[in-house]
């Protein structure tokens, strides 16, 4: 819901009790508002996941199977470090693979995005978050943090 933090309570409060379909009415501040919730969305996951733990989660061959592993990390990276497992989603090329993200994966399976540090595979959970999808884990530290502290025979750059 766009309202969420504008700090008008009252308009907040309605909007969060309204049933679904029923017009309702508020006075704040700002005079009487009408309003209507058509539907609501189910609440999208989204958390970092250590390293360490992706690691144990990826020597299950059912997970692989069914987990979305995307790497955002642009080809010349992928050239230096990669797990074999990820898909890879350059960042600068996000106006080709963007527009049909929900073509090939799929919003309500768990999706696991990493970069080189955490920072652009971040911006990307929170972009498929918009996009429907329901359960996101962003790799904290990316593949160097992976490299760091689980798989020291991939190398760091």
């Amino acid at each position: 819901m766009a309202c969420i933090g504008l700090k008008v309570p009252e308009f907040e409060e309605a909007a969060f009790n309204a049933p679904l379909n029923k017009v309702v009415r508020c006075k704040t501040k700002f005079g009487w508002h009408l309003l209507q919730v058509l539907s609501e969305r189910e609440a999208a996951l989204l958390q970092d996941i250590e390293p360490e733990e992706l690691h144990v989660k990826m020597q299950d061959p059912c997970f692989l199977e069914e987990a979305q592993l995307i790497d955002v990390r642009e080809p010349e990276e992928i050239a230096q470090a990669s797990l074999p497992t990820f898909q890879v989603l350059p960042l600068r090329q996000f106006g080709k693979w963007g527009p049909e993200i929900t073509d090939k994966f799929d919003p309500e399976k768990d999706t696991y995005v990493m970069c080189h540090h955490g920072m652009r595979s971040l911006q990307v959970a929170k972009w498929l978050q918009t996009q429907g999808f329901k359960r996101i884990f962003n790799v904290s530290g990316g593949i160097h943090a992976y490299a760091v502290k689980v798989d020291a025979s991939i190398p760091t750059y």
